[in-house]
Order: C-alpha cells, then structure tokens, then sequence
C-alpha cells in the first residue's frame, strides 16, 4: 500500500495528465454529443496527445476508455450512441489513466447547459463531500474519519451516500488495498501512513441510497430514479498532510473548509 518517493513521482505525472483529460472536456460543448463521441474524444487525447494509455479499456472485459453516468445513473454508465447528452442533464465521467507502468483515476460530475437548481446543488455537495473526506487525510488519522466526514456532510444536506462502491488503492494496479468507504466512524479503520495512495470518490443521491444493477451488467441507477452525483480524485498521504495528485488547474486545493 505505501509507494516509494520513485513511485510516488511517476504517480504525480499520471495524476497531472489525467487532470489535463478533464481540462479538455472542460472545453467541449457536451449537447447533442452522444456518450460514445465522448468516449472516442478520450481515448484519442489519452492516446495520440498524452501518449499514455486508457487503463479502463480491457479491464474486467470492459471495452471502452470511461464510465459515463447521466442523471440517475450512479456509476459504471456505458458509453453508448443512442445515450445523447441534453440541455439540462447532470453526467458523471469516470477516467483512469496509465503512464509509466502507474494509474490515476478521477471523476468529475458535469452540468450540461441550463442545469436545474436542485440538479446543481447535488452536484456542489457531493463535491463538497469528495473534499471534505480529503481534508482528513494526513499520516495517524484512520480511514473511518474519511467516511465519517463524507457521509456527515451529504446528510446534512439531505442526501444519501451509496455504500455499495467505494474509493481504492491505486498504483501499479487499478483497484488496490484499502478501500475506502464513504460512510464510517472517527478513529476506526486503517491508520493512514505516509506514502499511501488511494481514490476518495462519492457517490451522492437525492433520494434512497439503494441502488441496482442493469441488465447490461454494468449500469448502477438509483432505485427511486432520483439523481446521483459522483467526484473522485486520487490522492497521497505526505508526511504532514495529503497531496491530490489529480488536482485540476481550475480547482484550489482544499477549497471546503473542515
């Protein structure tokens, strides 16, 4: 679980070009594209401009670069040509990368054109959240505060947390040890030491936690049809605090306060 300052370095460059993926989308007009356009204006940039590699694509069978999650679809959406994004939707995007012989993986939840009010406050504190389980990570705290902080805040605003998917170890491999819950009690769990790397990655609901799974084997939607939003980021544990090595240009480093 605790990468070398080596590995640790080749991890930061991962983090970097995958925050540049999501740069990029930042840019781009999602309305009318279909969430298979997408999936191809990844891979090409992943590909061809960073010279790295998709490292969702071919793992566990899964064929395509990303997950694409729209309105109440939680996570593991599929990109497909008939899934077309509208004005209005909300639509997660899930990225791994690999450079290097090491992985990066984030989320970003986009409002696409004229959002609802209830879709964009969703979307804020389920970020909200994804930050505030990143403000406790530093070496001696446990994992139990992460999820703790996480499901306190989504609560508080009256929203749910999913408990079925959780953040990961990342590095040579995709999915690592520990896990990292999104619900939890202060001081249980594992104690987090320096040269740690894992995802910290929320899955937030308007209504019922409760989810299933499609047909299709993949797709996870809420229950009640009611909205979700998801962020993630992959971060290190430092020697005194944590560095969120997919940090984007238009994000500031621990913007949520404790």
């Amino acid at each position: 679980m605790v990468k070398t300052p080596d590995e640790l370095a080749l991890m930061r460059i991962s983090g970097r070009l995958l925050a540049s993926v999501f740069e990029m989308l930042d840019g781009q007009d999602l309305v009318g594209k279909s969430t298979l356009q997408v999936d191809d204006l990844v891979e090409r940039f992943i590909t061809d401009d960073l010279a790295a590699r998709p490292a969702s694509k071919g793992q566990y069978g899964f064929k395509h670069v990303l997950n694409c999650s729209i309105n109440h679809v939680v996570c593991h959406g599929v990109p497909n040509p008939q899934d077309i994004i509208r004005d209005g939707d909300i639509v997660n995007f899930d990225i791994t990368l690999e450079k290097n012989g090491y992985i990066a993986d984030s989320s970003k939840t986009y409002l696409v054109g004229d959002a609802a009010p209830a879709a964009r406050r969703l979307v804020r504190v389920a970020q909200e959240a994804m930050w505030k389980g990143i403000r406790q990570v530093r070496p001696g705290a446990q994992l139990g505060d992460i999820g703790f902080a996480i499901e306190r805040h989504a609560k508080k605003n009256g929203y749910s947390v999913v408990r079925e998917y959780c953040g990961h170890g990342v590095g040579r491999e995709m999915h690592e040890e520990p896990q990292v819950l999104n619900y939890g009690k202060p001081g249980t769990g594992l104690t987090l030491r320096e040269g740690m790397v894992f995802t910290i990655e929320p899955m937030v609901n308007q209504g019922t936690r409760r989810v299933s799974t499609a047909s299709d084997g993949w797709t996870v939607v809420t229950n009640d049809r009611k909205l979700s939003a998801q962020f993630e980021h992959t971060v290190a544990v430092t020697k005194d605090g944590v560095d969120v090595l997919t940090l984007r240009r238009d994000e500031t480093a621990m913007p949520v306060s404790p």
